[in-house]
């Protein structure tokens, strides 16, 4: 998932280019260029940390190294040229592999502006190969920002949607996995990482309790198992941007010949006869507007592109083969001749299983509603049911912003489509989550709909008030008006749907325009305590409650304005009713199907909700009100908390080595670090991480061990202090271990590295951004103020960071009491 920070940086590359690339494919270009400039230089330093040498930036290559070009004693115009000559020369480069030499081919820099170059470059600076999934991240976040993700129906698919695809399909080491549509390789990557991890010495690493890949070092596989895996996991893509891409996102990951390949599933048919055991996709949900003319070979005659997509897969599976695919709802229900012939082909051949995902799960990228196809050939010889998979929450909420939530279904949901492939004749499901339905009764109306509600029995409503509908209780969109004729020539404040904030209902202020120049949108009244819904794309919950808006107001027909009946409902009660999940659910049965699913208003008027007296509703709105002001300041604790140290200009100002040592780890060759052994090797690429570990059999000196509680550093590429928490480990000689002295407490000493670390990777100069020298930061100034107010700044400091992890958990507690008090509403126990 794209984290903040990517994001935030990204946006920074495209606002520092665009005065000077306004194109924005090619910003895409520039910024993927050097991206990839960097990671290759990241490599290099990562070779020299294993005791090898450089390979892409080395011989007459070597002066266009990142920590050359970034070196303070280059003028912005040397950097110009520089770089610009390293992009044009790199494809003649024999130390770098084909496909990065296809990378930069034909590569320029299409500006001339040192100034512009030298602030993006100091952006780009900022990514790092020990984080190469980000790669991927960035491309397709600008790729959805320039909207060509959206114009082919390509949404990329959230990590944790493709994990838990990955998990249910568990590929095993001696099969062949693809990815048709594939993307930056996402699905192969996680592939390859579950296989990893279910190929390993657990026995070997049960005492060391990690995250993110510790205990995934794949040490049980042999070295011609590795080298035969990596050869049977392969991807192709229509995308020449896409492959190249991935391929190089693969390379990060560890595949030396990443196989990758530029070819169109759908109008080539070269490859017809090629099969998989496991199939893993989220091909393109739309067709290209110019359509497509398919070879004759698919079994399905179909223009639709998911049609075609899904019909290949099922098609290229092995006699016992399995796949995985996200479709849109179209392949579900729509009523087309081809939807119903692959939905009947489906059934007949290999379906097994079809997990509904919530509405929201592609934000903010799309809206749109989608299912997992799960085939699996072998298991559906021994079935003739199918089963139904309901995932109400993914993990995430379902707004823009996606954030975290509690009690996910999908661990449940794994476990139940495990136990179903495992043994479909003695599966148990809970009939609520999962439920296995006769493909007779399926294929009985001949459309063969795969919408999983069909099947289910209404759910019983236990409230104890009435259910009403809207219509009954509101006026739906007023006041109508002409701003031409009611305005003239005078502002009025035009309130679209960007002025909502969406999950949070947020409103953010409308836009003033003139009467005149009007947008034809601009056509519903609002005032104060009306409800703005909009109806489009409503999974984004953009609704909101208009407190004292300007007497000018006007809302867009992209929402339903609802004004609430004064003697029957509270427009408080109303807002938190339409936002609870039952609602949202109505809105999201209700939509069409396209990418930007949209309800209008007379499915607004039939949208239910209970409706309790007038003094009850008081009462749930003050409860509600309560948690959520709760809710909104744990947030900006959350956002705002970093630890500060206040200097006093008193202190005097000490290099550190009059107060610390530092002491250098061991060096090593590649070929001295296992894949397992009786002690960890801890690198600069997993010092923050805990990533791609290696291992030692080495009997060593003691200084060459971290143990629980020390200090260390890391001088190269990483750069920062971390207090080792972990077994007793072997650090490398890219690290150091920081022995203080009596007149300095270790964790303030770590603090002050940990806000110096920032700084020099802002000033980009004293100590190197790549490599620090010990004597260099043996001569760096520190404020040393008596031991009695280091202590005492230590335990403010974790005294703060105890509450602001606190409040993680009180907003998982109250957002649990929000969603209680509604539950009760509906008669649903808590």
């Amino acid at each position: 998932m794209l984290d903040a920070d990517t994001k935030r940086r990204i946006d920074s590359c495209r606002d520092i280019l665009v005065g000077k690339v306004p194109d924005p494919k090619s910003q895409v270009e520039q910024i993927t260029i050097a991206l990839i400039y960097k990671f290759m230089d990241d490599m290099d330093a990562e070779a020299e940390e294993l005791g090898g040498t450089r390979s892409f930036f080395a011989g007459d290559y070597a002066r266009f190294g990142w920590a050359q070009l970034m070196s303070p004693s280059l003028s912005s115009f040397e950097v110009l040229n520089v770089y610009s000559e390293a992009i044009a020369s790199m494809p003649k480069n024999p130390g770098v592999p084909a496909l990065f030499r296809d990378i930069f081919k034909n590569a320029y820099l299409p500006y001339r502006d040192p100034e512009t170059l030298k602030s993006f470059l100091k952006e780009i600076n900022y990514f790092s190969y020990d984080h190469s999934e980000r790669l991927g991240d960035a491309f397709e976040y600008l790729l959805s920002v320039l909207g060509s993700q959206g114009d082919a129906g390509q949404f990329r698919t959230p990590r944790h949607i493709i994990d838990f695809m990955v998990e249910v399909m568990d590929p095993k080491k001696n099969e062949t996995i693809l990815d048709p549509a594939c993307g930056t390789a996402g699905f192969l990557i996680s592939a390859w990482k579950h296989i990893l991890k279910t190929n390993t010495n657990a026995h070997q690493n049960s005492s060391i309790q990690w995250n993110d890949g510790f205990n995934k070092t794949g040490d049980l596989l042999t070295h011609d198992e590795r080298i035969r895996l990596a050869n049977s996991i392969h991807g192709y893509d229509i995308s020449p941007d896409m492959v190249r891409l991935s391929l190089v996102n693969l390379y990060l990951h560890g595949f030396t010949h990443p196989r990758v390949e530029e070819y169109d599933t759908l109008t080539q048919d070269d490859k017809w006869n090629e099969v998989a055991d496991v199939i893993l996709a989220n091909p393109p949900f739309m067709s290209p507007k110019g359509g497509i003319k398919p070879h004759k070979r698919f079994t399905v005659q179909a223009s639709r592109s998911e049609v075609l997509f899904v019909d290949y897969m099922a098609e290229h599976l092995t006699a016992t083969g399995r796949a995985a695919i996200v479709v849109p709802e179209g392949i579900i229900f729509q009523s087309g001749t081809a939807y119903k012939a692959l939905r009947k082909m489906l059934v007949d051949t290999s379906l097994v299983a079809v997990v509904s995902l919530p509405a929201g799960v592609f934000n903010p990228y799309s809206g749109v509603k989608t299912s997992i196809l799960i085939l699996d050939k072998r298991v559906h010889k021994q079935t003739d049911k199918v089963l139904f998979v309901k995932v109400g929450n993914d993990g995430f909420n379902l707004g823009a912003q996606r954030r975290a939530v509690v009690n996910s279904d999908l661990p449940e949901a794994t476990r139940l489509l495990r136990s179903w492939m495992t043994a479909p004749d003695k599966f148990e499901g809970d009939g609520v989550m999962a439920q296995a339905v006769d493909c007779g009764r399926i294929g009985e109306s001949g459309d063969f709909n795969l919408s999983g509600e069909r099947y289910t029995a209404s759910k019983q409503i236990a409230t104890a008030f009435p259910i009403v509908a809207l219509r009954d209780i509101c006026e739906i969109n007023p006041e109508s008006l002409d701003p031409a004729k009611e305005f003239g020539d005078d502002h009025f404040e035009y309130i679209d749907i960007a002025a909502i904030e969406n999950e949070t209902g947020i409103f953010l202020g409308g836009t003033l325009t003139t009467g005149i120049e009007a947008p034809s949108r601009a056509r519903r009244k609002a005032r104060h305590l009306d409800v703005l819904l909009s109806t489009v794309r409503p999974n984004l919950r953009a609704f909101a409650l208009l407190r004292n808006p300007p007497p000018s107001a006007v809302a867009s027909t992209g929402f339903a304005v609802l004004r609430s009946r004064v003697d029957c409902v509270l427009p408080g009660y109303l807002i938190w009713l339409l936002r609870c999940d039952r609602c949202v659910e109505q809105m999201v049965a209700m939509s069409g199907k396209g990418a930007y699913p949209s309800i209008n208003s007379s499915d607004v008027e039939t949208i239910q909700i209970p409706l309790p007296p007038l003094e009850v509703q008081h009462q749930i709105v003050a409860e509600i009100e309560g948690y959520q002001k709760i809710i909104d300041g744990a947030r900006q604790v959350l956002d705002n908390y970093k630890p500060r140290i206040v200097m006093n200009p008193n202190w005097p100002m000490v290099e550190l080595g009059q107060f610390a040592r530092l002491i250098n780890g061991r060096a090593y060759k590649q070929e001295e670090l296992l894949p397992s052994g009786p002690t960890p090797v801890l690198r600069v690429g997993n010092f923050f991480s805990n990533r791609g570990w290696y291992y030692s059999d080495l009997e060593l000196e003691d200084d060459k061990y971290c143990d629980v509680g020390d200090l260390l550093y890391a001088w190269s590429a990483s750069f920062g202090p971390r207090i080792w928490e972990g077994p007793r480990a072997i650090y490398h000689y890219h690290i150091w271990k920081v022995q203080v002295t009596a007149r300095i407490e270790k964790k303030f000493l770590y603090y002050l590295l940990e806000l110096d670390s920032v700084n020099i990777k802002a000033e980009g100069s004293g100590i190197a951004m790549v490599h620090a020298t010990k004597g260099g930061m043996e001569k760096r100034k520190f404020p040393l103020p008596d031991l009695e107010t280091q202590r005492a700044i230590v335990a403010e400091i974790e005294a703060e960071q105890a509450l602001v992890n606190a409040n993680r958990e009180l907003i998982r507690r109250m957002e649990a009491k929000v969603k209680a008090a509604i539950d009760r509403v509906w008669g649903v126990a808590s």
